[in-house]
C-alpha cells in the first residue's frame, strides 16, 4: 500500500495538475458503485437520466435531501484524473475515491461553472452547483492531508476533489472518450 503524501508533496504536483485541457479532455476511468464498498472499472457504460447505470447513486439516496431520496445535484461525480494520480499515486487505487468518472479536464470553477454542460462519448452532463468536498472515507483511504489538500482555498477552486454534474442527454461512454466542454 503507498505511503500517504503530505500537503507539501502534494503541491508539487499542482503545476502539472493545472496543465489539464481547459476545452477538450479524455475519459481515463468508470467507476460504478453497485454496493457500499464495491467498485467496478468499466469499459463501457449507460447514463441514463437516473445516472450511471449499474451505480447505486438512486438507491443510495442522501442525506443531504429532506425524505432521504437521492440527490438530483450530486447524480455523477467526476474528478481530475491528474489528481486522483498524485493523491493515489497508484492507478489500482483510483477506485477507491468514490467518483464515478475520472476525466483528464480543467474541472476548475473559472473552467466549469454551474451550469456548464460537457459532452462524453453520445451524453452530455450539466456541472451542478454542489459543493464536493471529500469525506471521511476518502481521508481513510488517502489521508488526512489529501483531504486538507483538496479542501484548501486553492484546492477548492480547482475542484481538486471532483465536482458533480447530472445527465442531460442519455448517452454510451468508454474510457478513451473526448471530453467536450459546450459552449453555450
Amino acid at each position: 500500500m503507498s505511503q500517504h503524501l503530505t500537503v507539501e508533496e502534494l503541491d508539487t504536483k499542482l503545476p502539472w495538475i493545472c496543465q489539464s485541457p481547459r476545452d477538450t479532455g479524455r475519459l481515463e476511468m468508470i467507476v460504478a458503485r453497485p454496493a457500499e464498498g464495491e467498485r467496478v472499472v468499466q469499459e463501457v457504460a449507460e447514463l441514463s437520466l437516473e445516472g450511471l447505470v449499474g451505480d447505486n447513486w438512486l438507491a443510495r439516496g442522501s442525506r443531504r435531501t429532506a425524505d432521504g431520496t437521492a440527490h438530483p445535484e450530486m447524480q455523477i461525480t467526476l474528478m481530475n484524473a491528474r489528481a486522483i494520480e498524485a493523491i493515489a499515486q497508484e492507478r489500482e487505487r483510483w477506485p477507491l475515491a468514490g467518483d464515478q468518472l475520472f476525466v483528464d479536464l480543467d474541472l476548475s470553477m473559472d473552467n466549469l461553472p454551474p451550469g456548464r454542460q460537457i459532452a462524453i462519448g453520445t451524453a452530455v452532463l450539466e456541472i451542478t452547483a454542489m459543493l464536493h468536498s471529500g469525506c471521511n472515507k476518502f481521508s481513510g483511504r488517502f489521508g488526512q492531508e489529501a483531504l486538507r489538500w483538496v479542501n484548501s482555498r486553492e484546492g477548492r477552486a480547482l475542484r481538486l476533489r471532483g465536482v458533480y454534474a447530472r445527465v442531460v442527454q442519455p448517452g454510451v461512454i468508454r474510457p478513451g472518450d473526448l471530453v467536450v466542454m459546450k459552449r453555450s
